[in-house]
């Protein structure tokens, strides 16, 4: 009697959100701006706000003339003596949470700030915006008449110096409101657990208990989690263990190479999937629409958004532009100011819009994770679409993989060297390959005309990973879980080489 009236009422509640969503549908480009001078005016009189006249600045045009564009490396001492204890540096309510990055396999990790606003007012709020936005479109939904299988990050929070640590999802659990802790499973002790492997058992014991009606987390990693209830519980699917099951929420990595797989476990044409786009640094956007491939700029988060296009990227007088200012079809990196104290901060990911009115997005890449040793600009999206391409026609299915430069050796050629974990392998794998290197030519005229005649590229060379050698590679670097991802390309040899390695090769 109380769920299916609870259902009823959060549906009423989300659904109101739907009316302020419209506002900036409507008016994308003022309430940025708004957005813009309200974080300026809010931070005038932190150091960096002093450092650069907050006061003063009253044009998008003093904004961006006047503060530099940064990296995390420029602004670590600032965050170093924040989290030491200092206040009031570039962000004036006091911030005790920072995000331990793990979208990188990088030794040295980054500590993002997370304030109250940003808490509020940006990460909770999406979780909020994502929901209203899915019932929006499925109002037949009995979403909250069971629980969301939720699937953060397997470290737990540290304290230093008065200060917090740790993955963004064990601040967002620990953080928690009621009304989400009441719909989730697993439990928060058991979602801040540590060690993945044990993690995973704990998990499957209480959610199979529990009527699960959504799903989210990352998608290489709740791939793991599903495949372990199905062999856990005997069940030839989820429907088995979970009948009321509606929905998927996910992001972090593309969904393209884990579609199939997802669809064997999850066998009903009505089963949704719903993306979402967010980091450490904030949330950005969300799938509106059932059975979309791109997502809505959310653009009251209390996020500024800026686009640098990546043919200019690495230009020492390349400029920024506002988001009134881009097109369709162009990469752009993505540089944001945030209601946490991030001014002009690149996040190193690249996105594409589909649509200007309203402002959609595809995420392409990150501005690192890309090959242009031969000036081939493969991107992420590239290698998406043609892995997709090729296991349809091959019948392949991917579980992991990653790619990097063969790099010229005399008069040896350059190459692309691939190393791909199957879950159901190609029969043959020089057709695999040629077929692979024929999609990158329709998808990318950079890469054909450098494999044109051999003139700076060879054929690609394809290396069949072992069972579980992405996995096994995580693991020994103690990065199991949650929002760790396989780095899919690099322009240097360094984890094609790691790998190899440990693929006896």
């Amino acid at each position: 009697m109380y769920i299916p009236l609870f259902n009823s009422i959060a549906s009423w509640l989300l659904k109101k959100r739907y009316h302020q969503i419209e506002l900036f549908l409507k008016y994308p480009a003022e309430v940025q701006e708004e957005v813009l001078f309200q974080l300026v005016y809010i931070a005038k009189g932190t150091e960096i706000g002093k450092r650069y006249e907050f006061d003063t600045i009253t044009t998008y045009n003093a904004f961006r003339e006047r503060l530099p564009i940064v990296s995390y490396e420029d602004i670590e001492p600032m965050i170093e003596r924040t989290r030491s204890g200092e206040q009031n540096v570039f962000w004036p309510t006091s911030i005790k949470w920072f995000a331990k990055s793990s979208g990188t396999t990088n030794a040295k990790s980054k500590f993002i700030p997370v304030s109250e606003e940003a808490l509020e007012d940006c990460h909770y709020n999406s979780g909020k915006d994502l929901l209203c936005l899915y019932l929006n479109n499925n109002e037949n939904s009995q979403l909250f008449t069971g629980k969301s299988l939720r699937l953060g990050g397997s470290k737990q929070l540290y304290e230093d110096k008065g200060s917090f640590f740790g993955d963004l999802s064990a601040i967002l659990i620990d953080n928690m409101p009621l009304w989400a802790e009441f719909s989730s499973t697993p439990s928060s002790k058991v979602s801040l657990m540590s060690e993945w492997e044990s993690k995973l058992t704990a998990i499957i014991k209480e959610s199979t208990q529990e009527n699960v009606t959504s799903l989210a987390g990352v998608p290489s990693w709740m791939l793991v989690l599903l495949n372990n209830v199905v062999e856990t519980t005997g069940k030839d699917h989820l429907f088995q263990v979970w009948e009321n099951l509606e929905v998927y929420f996910h992001g972090g990595v593309s969904f393209k190479p884990y579609v199939e797989q997802y669809q064997n476990l999850l066998p009903r044409k009505d089963f949704k999937y719903y993306e979402i786009y967010n980091a450490s640094e904030g949330f950005f956007a969300i799938q509106d629409r059932n059975n979309a491939d791109d997502l809505l700029l959310m653009l009251d988060y209390g996020i500024f958004y800026e686009f640098i296009p990546m043919d200019v990227y690495d230009d020492e007088e390349s400029q920024a532009i506002p988001l009134w200012e881009v097109q369709t079809n162009v990469n752009y990196a993505i540089i944001i100011t945030t209601n946490a104290g991030l001014w002009r901060y690149k996040i190193g990911d690249t996105v594409r819009f589909t649509s200007l009115n309203p402002y959609r997005i595809k995420v392409t890449g990150r501005t690192k994770h890309h090959i242009n040793v031969f000036g081939e600009e493969l991107i992420i999206e590239n290698a998406e679409e043609a892995l997709k391409s090729v296991c349809k026609k091959t019948g392949a299915e991917i579980k992991d993989y990653t790619a990097g430069p063969i790099f010229m050796a005399g008069k040896e050629k350059g190459a692309h060297e691939w190393i791909i974990e199957f879950r159901t392998p190609p029969e043959k794998i020089d057709y695999f390959t040629e077929f692979l290197d024929n999609a990158l030519k329709s998808l990318n005229s950079d890469y054909e005309a450098k494999r044109y005649n051999n003139i700076t590229l060879k054929m690609p060379a394809v290396h069949v990973a072992r069972e579980n050698l992405f996995y096994d590679w995580l693991k020994s670097k103690g990065k199991l879980g949650g929002q760790h991802k396989i780095p899919r390309l690099s322009n240097k040899r360094d984890y094609v080489e790691e790998l190899l390695r440990m693929n006896g090769e």
